[in-house]
């Protein structure tokens, strides 16, 4: 049962828990799933051109962003690089990391996408004297994003609940917003269960507008 004093706190954390998911999360999340986009299409890119050696490099920054934690990759920036004298403030540290670390696995996702398109597409861009960057920007890539949309808006998604994260680099997100009401209600339970639910709702949120994409992608393509 909720008492009235553990109901009091939960409306009271509510606004103290949404506002820093309003005012961090989401630009957290838009700013690093952007620079992971940039990064991502380049890797596909540099992987799809098939150059021996920058491909050789997309390939080893795959492995190990892929390979290791991304709270390992979190603490490596934020806490280990002021060893060497590179100090990065906590929301643009968070930013870098989850932009390297999302770009690694929608790098493969665009890879995917690029080599669905046929071989065709760039042989006809030849054939009307387009160069190699006209053809990957007005057709394959257009085509490629099509084809990545849902793997891209579900790491969307995913992103969005991996910047609980941040809260271990001291960024004033969500989680971290809960944590310290925690400190202070010593209502653990009811209050972690509050926050996922805010949690849940940014991620419904955006499964609706991802539907809602395909099915506009859907239509264009038929």
């Amino acid at each position: 049962m909720i008492d009235e004093r553990l109901l009091e706190i939960l409306v009271d954390s509510f606004w103290k828990i949404l506002i820093p998911g309003i005012k961090v999360t989401i630009p957290l999340t838009i700013l690093a799933f952007s620079f992971a986009l940039v990064i991502a299409v380049i890797t596909a890119m540099v992987q799809f051109a098939n150059v021996r050696i920058l491909k050789q490099v997309a390939r080893f920054y795959i492995w190990v962003i892929r390979g290791t934690p991304l709270l390992v990759q979190l603490y490596v920036i934020f806490y280990g690089l002021p060893g060497i004298g590179i100090v990065i403030d906590p929301f643009p540290c968070a930013v870098l990391v989850f932009a390297i670390n999302e770009g690694a696995y929608c790098a493969e996702t665009m890879r995917a996408a690029l080599e669905a398109v046929p071989s065709g597409q760039l042989e006809a861009g030849y054939c009307v004297g387009m160069s190699y960057l006209q053809i990957m920007r007005r057709i394959v890539l257009p085509q490629a994003f099509r084809t990545a949309f849902p793997p891209l808006s579900n790491s969307l998604i995913g992103m969005v609940k991996d910047t609980s994260l941040a809260a271990n680099i001291t960024v004033l997100e969500m989680f971290m917003a809960t944590q310290r009401i925690v400190a202070r209600t010593y209502e653990p339970l009811a209050l972690y269960i509050e926050v996922g639910l805010i949690y849940l709702i940014f991620s419904t949120v955006l499964t609706k507008v991802q539907r809602v994409g395909e099915k506009k992608l859907s239509a264009y393509n038929g």
